[in-house]
């Protein structure tokens, strides 16, 4: 029965944790680096990318909270409503806005790996999510849950971008409509996951 129990928690670490980030958005946003390099040179980037996001959330996972309460004295609270502000802004934008928002928020994508890196996979979402994870697990199956995440999305990051080469050198329109649908959906995805956080971060202050 523990065991079960176990394994359950492990699954929901990392299904949050890839849900968080957004693999179906993150290919969109990736499309221009995907476009300007070579496969090969692409998959090298977003593996780089995985390796440090998946080396940050591993540490945040093991250290716990203690980033916070110890190191920046503020009570991860503060840090769960306002990370969770900060998506629902972001969410807004999406709805009133769709995928332009991305650029208009993060930017060009110049500087390929850190581009990826941050602020896409390294964000208050993914970070509560890895802090989560730590306070679930022991410190190597908290790792394995976040490694496990990020690799998913890796992957599906890959296979996605392939398709949708393909679909845009074919469809223009549909791959124009898919686009546009998966900002609107990931509004929807992103206010809610934003809501929680406010919601967790005020439970976690109340001392519920």
């Amino acid at each position: 029965m523990n065991h079960s129990l176990t394994s359950i928690q492990f699954i929901k670490s990392s299904v949050l944790l890839f849900v968080i980030l957004n693999p179906f958005l993150m290919t969109i946003y990736l499309i221009p680096i995907a476009q300007k390099l070579k496969p090969t040179g692409f998959r090298r980037v977003l593996l780089h990318a995985g390796i440090i996001g998946s080396l940050v959330f591993a540490f945040f996972a093991w250290t716990d909270d203690l980033v916070f309460t110890n190191l920046l004295q503020v009570n991860f609270a503060s840090f769960l409503i306002f990370g969770g502000a900060i998506f629902v802004f972001i969410g807004l934008r999406f709805v009133l806005t769709g995928p332009e928002t991305v650029q208009q928020l993060y930017g060009k994508a110049e500087h390929v790996l850190g581009a990826i890196a941050m602020p896409f996979m390294i964000g208050p979402g993914t970070v509560s999510a890895s802090v989560l994870a730590g306070a679930r697990h022991s410190p190597l199956v908290a790792f394995l849950a976040v490694l496990l995440g990020v690799t998913a999305t890796v992957v599906f990051v890959l296979v996605l971008s392939q398709i949708l080469d393909h679909l845009r050198a074919h469809r223009e329109a549909l791959f124009q409509r898919y686009v546009d649908l998966v900002g609107r959906m990931s509004a929807i995805v992103m206010g809610t996951i934003a809501v929680q956080m406010i919601l967790n971060g005020l439970d976690l202050w109340l001392g519920r």
